[in-house]
C-alpha cells in the first residue's frame, strides 16, 4: 500500500464508519436514486412489501415506503457489517465496559434477561441479583394492591406519586400510560419530576396523607429536583401525620445509597437496588419500573419484561439483512447522512401511546446527540436526529401539513395495534386504522396536477403533492405488555446500532452536566446582596432582573 493511501486508510478509520468507502458509494447511490420516485419503485415491484417487511412476534415492520432498492439495502448492511455492529452488539450482550467514558458495562437487556442465562460484570453474574429485585418488587407491589400494606392510619393505599426526572419519570410514566387497560382498579399513579412548584402543588393538593405512597426515584439520591420535590412530598405529610416515624409506611426508594435514604427517613427494606450498569433512560426494566409494577402487578411486569426479550433475541441472533431493529437504524442513517434529513417523527396511532414520542426524545437524542465520537475526534457528519411527534390522528389536523407538502424531508414512523382497547367502540377503531393506512399512501403517492383535475375539477397547484415521503409502518397485534416491550426494546436496539455506525458512546450523557452545574452556582445568586457577575452580560442582567422582580415590594 502506498504511503498516501495508507494514510487515508488509518484516517478512515480513526473517524468511524461514515468515512468508510462504502460511504462514498452510498453517496454516489444516493444520486441515482434520489430523482426516483416511490410510485416507480411498487409499479416495478409488486412484491415490494414481501421483500421490504419483517415480523417478529406481534410487531410487523413495514418497510416498503421508503427511497429504497436492493442496491440500497446491500450498500447499508455492508455499512454495518464494516462498523463491526455484530461485535458490539456482542461486546454489549456479554457485560463488556463499552460505556468506555464511564467505565460502565450497558446491561438494561440483562434486567429482561428471562432465559436466566449467567451475565458476568467484573466476574460476577449479576443475574441473582437482578431475579431478587424483580421478586421483591413483585412482592410489594402485590402488599400495596391487595391491601395488605397500609397508611399510617390504617387506610387502604388510594395513590402512588413517582418522584424522579428524565429515565426515572419518562419512562414509567409512559409504561403506565401504555397499559392502562391491565392497572389496577382503585390504585392511582401519578408522576412529579417538573422542580416547578406548580407542578408540586398540583399533583399534591389532590391527594390524601394517610392513602398515599411516594416512590423516591433517584441513584443517588441527590439528584436535585427529585430531591427537592420529595423533600416537599415530605414536609407536605408530615404536616399531617405529625410524626417522622409515619414515613416509613409512605415513603420508599430506589436507589443506591442507602445512608441518604436512611437519613430521609425511609426503613432500608423499602429501598429498592438498581446498578451503575443501568443507564437512566434505559432503566423502566429495572427497580425504576416499581411504579409500573405497583399499577399492573408483578406478572404483567414480567410480561413486559418477556417481551423486551424476545426482540433481545431476535436482535442478538438474527442475520442482519432480517434483523428488525438493525434494518431500521439503517433507514434512520440513511436519511439522516444522505439525504440531509434533520429530524424524524413518531406518529402513534393510539391514544395509549401519546408518551411515546416523549420517551424516544430522551432515549434518542441524550444517547446519539453527541459530536464527539467514541475515540475522542470531532465528528464531521451528523449524527442524532430530533426526534419529535404525537399521536397520528391529531397531528393529522395539525403538523401533518408540514409532511405532505413543506420543504424539508421527514422520515416517519407510523404505529398502531390491530385489536381495539375498547370492543365496543370497533367503529372508531376502524376510523384509526383508516387513517393510519390513508397517511403512509399519502405520503409515498402524493397526488400530481393531473390527479387534482381529475378529483375536484381544478389544476389547482395548491392541492398538489409530490409524495415520495418516506415511513415506516409497525403493526402491533395488540397493546399488551408483552407487544409493548418488544415494541420499547426495537427502538433501543436501533439506537444502539446508529450509534455503533456513528461511532458514539451512546450510553454516556456530558451534554447534561454544565447546565446542572451553572444552575447550582446561579441559584445562590438569585439571593446574594451584590450585583450579578462572573457571567456574560446578558446571563449577569436577567439574575439582577429575575433578582429585583422577585423581591417582595413594600405595600403590597
Amino acid at each position: 500500500m502506498a504511503p498516501s493511501a495508507r494514510a487515508q486508510a488509518q484516517q478512515d478509520e480513526s473517524h468511524g464508519s461514515l468515512h468508510r468507502p462504502v460511504c462514498r458509494q452510498l453517496k454516489a447511490h444516493q444520486a441515482q436514486i434520489a430523482g426516483v420516485h416511490m410510485r416507480e419503485l411498487f409499479a416495478a415491484d409488486p412484491r415490494r412489501f414481501e421483500r421490504f417487511s419483517l415480523q417478529v412476534g406481534e410487531v410487523l415492520l413495514d418497510y416498503s415506503k421508503n427511497r429504497i432498492i436492493d442496491e440500497t439495502m446491500r450498500l447499508l448492511l455492508q455499512l454495518a457489517q464494516e462498523a463491526d455492529v455484530a461485535g458490539w452488539r456482542e461486546r454489549m450482550f456479554a457485560g463488556e465496559k463499552i460505556n468506555h467514558t464511564e467505565n460502565r458495562a450497558v446491561l438494561h437487556v440483562a434486567l429482561r434477561n428471562r432465559s436466566n442465562r449467567p451475565v458476568i460484570v467484573d466476574g460476577e453474574d449479576v443475574m441473582p441479583k437482578v431475579n431478587a429485585v424483580i421478586g421483591r418488587m413483585g412482592a410489594f407491589a402485590e402488599q400495596v394492591r391487595s391491601g395488605v400494606w397500609r397508611g399510617y392510619t390504617g387506610e387502604r393505599i388510594t395513590d402512588v406519586v413517582n418522584i424522579g426526572i428524565g429515565g426515572s419519570d419518562l419512562g414509567p410514566q409512559m409504561v403506565y400510560q401504555a397499559l392502562k387497560p391491565y392497572r389496577h382498579p382503585r390504585l392511582k399513579v401519578h408522576f412529579l419530576s417538573n422542580v416547578d412548584g406548580a407542578h408540586v402543588k398540583e399533583t399534591l393538593e389532590t391527594l390524601n396523607p394517610e392513602t398515599t405512597l411516594f416512590v423516591v426515584s433517584s441513584k443517588t439520591f441527590a439528584t436535585q429536583e427529585t430531591m427537592t420535590n420529595a423533600h416537599t412530598a415530605r414536609e407536605w405529610f408530615l404536616a399531617q401525620s405529625q410524626a417522622e416515624k409515619h414515613i416509613a409506611k409512605h415513603f420508599v426508594a430506589v436507589s443506591t445509597n442507602r445512608d441518604a435514604v436512611v437519613a430521609f427517613g425511609i426503613d432500608p427494606g423499602n429501598m429498592f437496588e438498581f446498578w451503575d450498569w443501568v443507564g437512566g433512560r434505559y432503566s423502566l426494566w429495572s427497580a425504576i419500573g416499581l411504579s409500573i409494577v405497583l399499577a399492573v402487578g408483578g406478572e404483567r411486569f414480567v410480561e413486559l419484561l418477556e417481551g423486551a426479550h424476545e426482540m433481545d433475541e431476535h436482535f442478538r441472533h438474527a442475520p442482519l439483512d432480517r434483523n428488525m431493529p438493525v434494518v431500521l437504524a439503517l433507514l434512520g442513517v440513511w436519511y439522516n447522512n444522505f439525504f440531509g434529513a434533520e429530524s424524524h417523527a413518531i406518529l402513534p396511532y393510539d391514544h395509549y401511546l401519546r408518551s411515546l414520542p416523549a420517551y424516544l426524545e430522551q432515549a434518542d437524542m441524550e444517547s446519539n446527540g453527541k459530536s464527539v465520537d467514541r475515540d475522542g475526534h470531532v465528528v464531521d457528519y451528523p449524527t442524532g436526529q430530533i426526534v419529535w411527534g404525537a399521536t397520528g390522528i391529531n397531528g393529522q389536523h395539525a403538523f401533518y401539513q408540514l409532511l405532505h407538502q413543506g420543504t424539508r424531508l421527514i422520515p416517519a414512523d407510523f404505529i398502531i395495534s390491530l385489536a381495539p382497547h375498547t370492543p365496543d367502540m370497533q367503529a372508531h377503531h376502524d376510523i384509526l386504522i383508516a387513517n393510519f393506512l390513508a397517511q403512509t399512501e399519502a405520503l409515498m403517492r402524493g397526488r400530481t396536477l393531473e390527479e387534482t383535475r381529475a378529483q375536484t375539477g381544478q389544476a389547482s397547484p395548491y392541492q398538489v403533492f409530490e409524495g415520495n415521503h418516506p415511513s415506516n409502518a409497525i403493526v402491533l397485534t395488540q397493546l399488551a405488555p408483552h407487544a409493548l416491550g418488544m415494541l420499547v426494546a426495537l427502538y433501543e436496539h436501533k439506537i444502539f446500532v446508529q450509534g455503533v455506525i456513528w461511532n458514539l458512546d451512546s450510553y454516556d450523557q456530558w451534554g447534561v452536566e454544565l447546565g446542572k452545574q451553572l444552575a447550582s452556582r446561579i441559584l445562590t445568586e438569585l439571593h446574594a446582596d451584590v450585583p450579578a457577575g462572573g457571567h456574560d452580560a446578558s446571563t449577569n442582567a436577567l439574575i439582577d432582573y429575575c433578582r429585583r422582580l422577585s423581591q417582595p415590594h413594600p405595600g403590597l
